[in-house]
């Protein structure tokens, strides 16, 4: 059964139950009004007859019975066995009580009874004498309840008749009104099966109502999923082109020689250092893959200590002068003490990307800035070159694996494979921190990386906890 049918159905059976109850207590309250409308014409002219008697031990003296055309009056005598001592000339009688079961209570009793014209409300009376109390006869009033009878079949008719008809209604509207609703989910089903056939992760569902109700969130947020899943697809084959790109030339290179080893019959030392090299390059690529899917993940192992960031600074600008030799000048411009939490080589390693790719980018006679300052509750460190800078457009992908501003030209001995400031880029996210990247062509990049400081609290801690292990 489809989900509309479902829908309609409970939504026909959930009016139906409540009109069934709204009926069955319409119809109970109309039966007791009625009925107790009856009863008190029945009370009322059994009143007015005792009230004109004249009740002694002598017996009974009773008025005309004929109070009322529509209400049939008996009285018994009573001495050893009941006897019919008068009727009102509106009934015919066999001599037989209206309901022989109530007729000698000793208190007021109604009852309902079946006749050949229809069912009796039927009201037994005892007579007293006063003052001792002593019964010395009956009375039994009964009116026909044939009005009442007609009305409540009316009603029922009526209840039944309107019912059903609501019912219909009801679920033709449910229907019409579960289809309107359910359209965008066909939409949405619609649409994933053109996906699914075609591998199109770029179509999208329309939005066909209002945004703010259940389905109009259901499509923002498939979309969305969409738009995500269309981005990553696209990331992994461009992933996947840009590694298949890089291992070419390595793979090229390593079958060159042994080719060349194999023409000649002996392995000479620069076809096996060449083959080395390559080796050794592909081995660092998969190396910092690696790195980089736990760091994109979350699970990059941390060793997280209290890092000065200053005497790390002093490290990282003596090393970067050694990989600038002399063609490029590198200095420091740290000269505030910062303290972060974090992994020492790691935070190392983001500095050394930053001026590895700086260096690969900055023209002989240049030169790179290493820079640190705290600003509220984070500190900076800058890395600036004075090269070509990054054209506008292409800053929002420099973080991007194998990406490269220049696609034309060809990675340099000193660059990687391009994954340094994708590393450097995750590196910091696990430490929540950030890099921005500013850049101003034929003037130079300023990447800066920011990360939280210890708070004074957690400085005081870590040196209580020192002084306790001392």
């Amino acid at each position: 059964m489809t989900l509309r049918a479902r829908l309609t159905l409970l939504y026909t059976a959930v009016l139906g139950s409540v009109l069934i109850v709204f009926g069955a207590v319409v119809y109970m309250l109309l039966s007791v009004s009625l009925t107790t409308e009856v009863e008190g014409v029945l009370k009322t002219t059994a009143d007015d007859i005792l009230f004109a008697s004249r009740r002694d031990v002598r017996g009974i003296l009773l008025p005309t019975l004929d109070l009322t055309g529509n209400v049939g009056v008996q009285v018994w005598t009573w001495t050893s066995e009941s006897e019919l001592a008068l009727f009102s000339t509106n009934i015919t009688t066999t001599g037989n009580p209206f309901d022989p079961q109530t007729l000698e209570s000793s208190v007021r009793a109604f009852s309902t009874v079946p006749s050949e014209s229809g069912r009796l409300r039927v009201l037994s009376v005892p007579i007293t004498v006063v003052p001792d109390g002593r019964i010395i006869g009956y009375m039994q009033l009964a009116r026909s309840m044939s009005t009442v009878d007609q009305a409540l079949e009316r009603l029922l008719i009526v209840l039944l008749g309107g019912g059903l008809l609501a019912v219909a209604v009801a679920a033709l509207v449910g229907w019409a009104t579960a289809g309107a609703a359910l359209r965008p989910l066909g939409k949405v089903t619609d649409t994933a099966m053109q996906i699914w056939r075609t591998d199109d992760l770029s179509r999208r569902i329309p939005m066909g109502g209002a945004p703010e109700d259940e389905i109009g969130r259901m499509i923002i947020v498939f979309n969305e999923t969409l738009e995500r899943l269309e981005n990553l697809f696209e990331g992994q084959r461009r992933f996947l082109a840009d590694i298949s790109h890089e291992l070419r030339t390595p793979l090229t290179t390593i079958r060159g020689n042994v080719d060349l080893i194999r023409r000649m019959g002996e392995a000479d030392e620069v076809s096996l250092e060449a083959v080395t090299d390559e080796v050794d390059r592909m081995t660092r690529m998969v190396q910092e893959l690696l790195l980089l899917a736990q760091a994109e993940s979350g699970h990059l192992p941390l060793d997280k200590e209290r890092v000065n960031l200053s005497v790390l600074m002093e490290e990282v600008v003596q090393q970067a002068q050694v990989l600038a030799e002399e063609h490029v000048e590198v200095r420091s411009g740290a000269k505030e003490d910062a303290i972060v939490l974090g992994d020492r080589d790691r935070i190392k390693q983001i500095l050394l990307n930053l001026i590895s790719n700086a260096l690969e980018h900055t023209p002989e006679g240049g030169n790179v800035v290493l820079g640190l300052e705290r600003v509220n509750e984070w500190v900076r460190m800058t890395v600036t070159d004075s090269g070509k800078g990054i054209p506008e457009e292409e800053l929002a992908h420099v973080f991007e694996r194998f990406y490269r501003v220049d696609r034309s030209r060809k990675r340099s001995e000193r660059g990687g494979a391009g994954l340094g400031l994708s590393i450097a880029y995750w590196i910091a996210r696990s430490h929540n921190g950030r890099i921005d990247v500013e850049s101003e062509v034929d003037r130079g990049t300023t990447f800066s990386v920011w990360l939280p400081l210890i708070s004074e609290e957690a400085n005081e801690d870590t040196d209580r906890s020192s002084e306790e292990v001392a």
